[in-house]
């Protein structure tokens, strides 16, 4: 049998090159990769996600933790001044 692929398959020139990257999170945590961009920014790691530390976190998106905490504190105070 002969082989069908006897020569380069793959297309030169058009494959991104792949460099050493730095990882940094907003929870300060940096680390080195491997990457088509050397720079990379990231919200949560494996340093400070909770399914990794086994601590909850709040992430706050947009401010909804701190919009639901205002409406929570108005329902509570108006359900102190109907008692």
């Amino acid at each position: 049998m002969v082989p069908r692929y006897t020569e380069f398959t793959m297309k030169t020139g058009i494959h991104p090159e792949y460099v050493e990257a730095h990882v940094r999170c907003t929870c300060g945590n940096e680390f080195t990769t491997r990457s088509t961009q050397p720079e990379i920014h990231v919200e949560i790691c494996s340093n400070c996600h909770p399914f990794y530390t086994g601590r909850q976190k709040l992430v706050d998106t947009g401010g909804r933790v701190e919009r639901f905490n205002r409406r929570a504190a108005r329902r509570r105070a108006a359900a102190a001044g109907n008692n």
